[in-house]
């Protein structure tokens, strides 16, 4: 699904930090000193990207045409 903008705990921004986290883990990076290095220092936070999973994509497969154009 699409990320969350504010984590759902204690309502900081986590959005704008995913896509360099997502780069960073599929470089080989370890997850816990990428989350240190954006400054998620809470569990809750960190929760947020860490179980994450991006599934749009397969939805999108299922949508006809009347929903794509917004009909």
């Amino acid at each position: 699904m699409i990320i969350p903008v504010r984590c759902f705990t204690c309502g900081k921004v986590v959005a704008d930090k995913y896509e360099e986290f997502k780069n960073a883990i599929q470089q080989g990076e370890d997850p816990a000193a990428v989350l240190d290095r954006l400054g998620l220092q809470r569990y809750c936070c960190r929760r947020m990207l860490l179980s994450h999973i991006d599934i749009i994509d397969s939805f999108m497969a299922f949508a006809t045409s009347d929903v794509v154009e917004g009909v």
